[in-house]
């Protein structure tokens, strides 16, 4: 092998490698902070916990959209109180003051970061589209508990109040709904 074509495979091997990884890197983040609960990263449920404490936590609920994003977007309640392995129910509220249809998704957070490993969803708008069509208002639920293992952990002992934290992003909108668009007569 001549040293250009050796320096041409390694520069093609040192491309591929990277490429690939740049590929795996959000899934393998993913699957990082959902096993270490790193970045604030909640558990998943499919049902409430069966142990509730006696000991009460306070929530915070927080909203925000991305620079690009026209919607408005808040909690409906700022704040709640519940016991630790209680079943939680709140809303937050999208509205789309425009004249045109808008999609878009919702990425979450939870803070103190140790947190989230005790911050369980049971049902959630997060990651999934959300459209509203000009002048559309929604309230979007989330429902949850504090795992109450949270009393036993040795940071989490210490965490009297979470925060949820949700971004709103637009993005494309569904394919049936992009057709409609453009065979709308423009005025």
């Amino acid at each position: 092998m001549t040293p250009q074509n050796k320096t041409l495979t390694q520069t093609l091997a040192v491309v591929v490698v990277m490429g690939s990884l740049a590929w795996a890197s959000v899934p393998l983040y993913d699957w990082f902070c959902r096993v270490t609960g790193f970045g604030g990263v909640t558990n998943t449920a499919e049902i409430g916990s069966d142990t509730v404490l006696n000991k009460t936590i306070m929530i915070r609920f927080d909203a925000s959209v991305d620079s690009n994003m026209e919607w408005t977007f808040k909690p409906v309640a700022r704040t709640m109180e519940l016991k630790i392995g209680e079943t939680g129910l709140a809303f937050y509220e999208a509205y789309n003051p425009t004249d045109r249809p808008i999609a878009g998704s919702a990425s979450y957070n939870v803070t103190p970061y140790q947190a989230g490993g005790f911050f369980t969803k049971i049902d959630c708008f997060c990651f999934e589209e959300q459209f509203l069509m000009p002048g559309e208002r929604v309230q979007m639920p989330v429902t949850f508990y504090v795992d109450p293992e949270i009393v036993d952990d040795s940071e989490g002992k210490y965490i009297h109040t979470i925060t949820l934290s949700y971004t709103f992003y637009e993005i494309d909108l569904p394919e049936a709904q992009a057709a409609l668009q453009l065979d709308t007569p423009i005025q």
